[in-house]
C-alpha cells in the first residue's frame, strides 16, 4: 500500500527539498504529523500563518463564502473584493489607494514590476544584494541568489542593478534617470534576516524623489505586523513608499498577493495585466477576516513586544556557536558559525519547526499569536541543541 510520502515522492516535481515529515493538521501555533505528534511551528508555513493555523475567523469566512460565490474575475464587480479594497485602503497610508490583487508573492512582485514600468515609462530596476523577491522570471531578476538565477540566465529580467544593502553611496551611484523603481525589503528574509537601517530607507526615499524613480517596498514577509509595525518600512515612519508588495499572511493561509501604489501615479492601461483568480471572492473573504483579526487583536504591537523580549532572552543565554542574533518583531535570525541544517533537524526531533535563511542562519517566524511560554519552549530547545 502506498504511503503519503511514497505517493508524493513518486509524483512531485523535484523542485522542493523535503524534510522527512508529513504534516496533516494545524491549529494556532501547533501542527501535527501523520502519526499524531505535535510540533510547535516557528515557521508559520513559510511566514504565512500570522494569525496561526486555521484561525476561527478565517475558517468561518471561507466556509460562508464557499456557499455564496467562489470565483468572480475582475471583469465583474464583487462585494467581497470591494470590501477588501476599502479595508486595505484603511490600513495603508492614504496615498496608497490603488491595488492589483493576485495569488502569491512572486505574482505580486511581477505586478509591481509591470506597474513601475507602465507608470514611469522607464525600464531599469535597482535591487539589493542578498535580496529575495520570488522565483518567477521577472521576480527572479531581482532575486540575488545566483543558484536561483543562473539556470535561467538570458530568460530572467536583465535590466536590474544589484547594490549593497544599507549602502546609500551604492544606491546614489545606481539610481538615475532610467530607473523605474528601487525595490527593497525592510528586513531581508531569505538573505539572512538583515534589517534595513531607518536612515537607509529615508535616504532611498530622498534619492527616488530627486531622480523620479518609484520606491517599491517588498513587504511579502515583513508586512502585516511581522516586524512589530503594520509594515516594515515604518521603522522610518515619516516616509511613504510609492508601491508596496504584500502576500504570505494577507489571507490567513489562503493564497493571495497584492500590489498597492500611489493613486497619484495613475492606473494601469486596460488589458496590460491580469489574473484569472486574482481578487476572487473566496480569497478576499479570507483576507478580510485575517486582516481584521490582525487589527482587532493588536498583533503588530504584540509582535514588537514579544520580539524584543525574545531577542533579549536569546542574547542573554550566550549561546555557543552563534555569531550574531538579529531581527525585528517576530522575525529573528540566529547566525551560526556552522551550517544550520543539522540544527533544524535536531529542533524538529524535539518538536520545534524552524527555517533556514541561507546556509548558516536559523530563522524564526512564529505566528504573531504565539505566547511567551511557547517562545520559551522554542528558545529552550535552541539552547539544548546548541549546547549539545
Amino acid at each position: 500500500m502506498d504511503t503519503l510520502r511514497s505517493l508524493e515522492d513518486r509524483h512531485t516535481s523535484g523542485a522542493y527539498s523535503k524534510r522527512p515529515l508529513a504534516l496533516v493538521r494545524g491549529s494556532g501555533c501547533t501542527v501535527w504529523d501523520d502519526a499524531g505528534r505535535a510540533y510547535l511551528d516557528a515557521t508559520s508555513g513559510q511566514g504565512v500563518a500570522l494569525i496561526g493555523h486555521s484561525h476561527p475567523a478565517v475558517v468561518a469566512a471561507v466556509t460562508a463564502q464557499v456557499a455564496q460565490l467562489i470565483t468572480c474575475a475582475e471583469a465583474f464587480y464583487n462585494d467581497r473584493r470591494a470590501e477588501l479594497y476599502a479595508l486595505l485602503a484603511s490600513l495603508l497610508p492614504a496615498e496608497l489607494d490603488r491595488f492589483f490583487l493576485c495569488n502569491s508573492g512572486a505574482e505580486a512582485t511581477e505586478g509591481a514590476l509591470k506597474a513601475a514600468r507602465l507608470l514611469t515609462g522607464r525600464d531599469q530596476i535597482v535591487a539589493a544584494r542578498r535580496g529575495f523577491h520570488g522565483r518567477t522570471l521577472g521576480a527572479l531578476g531581482l532575486t540575488w541568489n545566483r543558484d536561483y538565477r543562473e539556470p535561467f540566465a538570458g530568460w530572467a529580467l536583465g535590466s536590474v542593478t544589484h547594490i549593497a544593502y544599507n549602502d546609500l553611496d551604492s544606491a546614489a551611484a545606481a539610481i538615475d534617470e532610467r530607473t523605474a523603481a528601487v525595490v527593497v525589503e525592510p528586513v531581508q528574509g531569505e538573505g539572512g534576516v538583515h534589517p534595513a537601517d531607518a536612515d537607509t530607507l529615508r535616504g532611498l526615499r530622498r534619492l527616488c524623489d530627486e531622480r523620479g524613480a518609484m520606491l517599491v517596498v517588498d513587504e511579502i514577509q515583513t508586512g502585516l505586523g511581522r516586524t512589530g509595525t503594520w509594515f516594515g518600512w515604518q521603522v522610518a515612519p515619516e516616509i511613504t513608499p510609492d508601491a508596496v508588495i504584500l502576500a504570505k499572511g494577507i489571507a490567513g493561509g489562503v493564497p493571495m498577493g497584492a500590489v498597492a501604489w500611489r493613486g497619484a501615479l495613475g492606473t494601469l492601461p486596460a488589458g496590460s495585466h491580469g489574473s484569472t483568480f486574482g481578487g476572487n471572492p473566496l480569497s478576499c473573504a479570507a483576507a478580510i477576516a485575517a486582516l481584521t483579526s490582525i487589527r482587532d487583536e493588536g498583533l503588530p504591537a504584540r509582535s514588537a513586544e514579544l520580539g524584543a523580549r525574545l531577542l533579549e532572552d536569546l542574547r542573554a543565554r550566550s549561546l555557543p556557536g552563534v555569531r550574531e542574533i538579529r531581527g525585528r518583531g517576530l522575525m529573528i535570525g540566529i547566525e551560526l558559525r556552522d551550517r544550520v541544517t543539522p540544527v533544524l533537524q535536531a529542533l524538529q526531533d524535539r518538536g520545534v519547526l524552524a527555517l533556514p535563511a541561507g546556509k548558516t542562519v536559523l530563522r524564526l517566524l512564529p505566528p504573531l499569536i504565539i505566547t511567551w511560554d511557547e517562545l520559551m519552549r522554542i528558545a529552550d530547545a535552541i539552547e539544548e541543541v546548541l549546547r549539545g
